[in-house]
This record gives C-alpha cells, structure tokens and sequence, in this order.
C-alpha cells in the first residue's frame, strides 16, 4: 500500500481530494405552496437541509422561528414529524407534518455562497505566501 500512495505527487493528490461541490438552492426568504401532502412533504425536507432558521405557522396559529435539526417521514402527515429548537426557549419541539400550515425560510442562509473549493483555495494561497498555523475557522455568525 506504502508504494502504491507513494507514486502519486502531492498535486495529484490534492486534485483527487478537490470533488465538485453541490450548487445548493436559493430558499431565502421563499415561501413554499403547501397545498398538496406532497408539497409538505418537499418543503419540510428543503427546511430539514437549510442552514437557516424558518418561520414555521401551525393550524392552531401559534407561529415560531425555528432551527430544524432532525426529521423523521413517516407514511402520512400525522406518521411524520419535525424536531427544532425555537430561540430562547429551552429544549427541542417536535411538531407532525399535518399540524404545519405555513412555512418561511425567513432565516439568513449561514452557508451562502461559502464554497469549499474558495476555502481551499485561500488556503493554498496563505500556504503559498508562507503563513503558518492556517486552520479552518468559521465565520461569525452577525
């Protein structure tokens, strides 16, 4: 195995570790038709993937800006569920997809326009320029 990874150089190397990353959708401020189970059933999924907080209605009219971070679809609205965390409220909320009657990503998308292969490249660029101790850090949030 040693000979084998030893005969490629560190740019092939470095080439086959950058995959093509995936163009994600545009869902700020989007306000998805739920008319349909199936149209629940899509909007939830692209709120369980965004990076954002949504605004979520209920029928009862409660509404809650919410982070969603686990999901769980079952064979009909009242088998599937959403579980959030709503700010300043201690917890997770769990909440049946029958019982949602609106849906706004109305939260700032964290990961807009932030690309792994522009990390990679600044990073190669402080390399380049000889800085030491590059790290990957985040972003602030505000």
């Amino acid at each position: 195995m040693t000979a084998e990874v030893a005969k490629y150089t560190l740019e092939q190397v470095e080439a086959l570790e950058l995959a093509p990353g995936s163009e994600h959708e545009k869902l700020e401020g989007w306000v998805p038709q739920m008319a349909s189970d199936e149209d629940v059933r899509l909007a939830l999924e692209k709120a369980f993937d965004y990076r954002g907080d949504v605004t979520l209605t209920l029928k009862s009219g409660e509404r809650m800006e919410a982070y969603i971070f686990n999901r769980h679809t079952g064979s009909t609205l009242a088998d599937s569920y959403l579980q959030f965390f709503v700010a300043n409220v201690d917890g997770k909320r769990r909440v049946t997809y029958d019982r949602i009657a609106r849906l706004e990503f109305t939260g700032k998308d964290r990961a807009a326009g932030k690309h792994w292969e522009d990390w990679v490249r600044s990073y190669n660029e402080k390399k380049a320029a000889g800085e030491k101790n590059i790290a990957l850090h985040p972003d602030a949030l505000e």
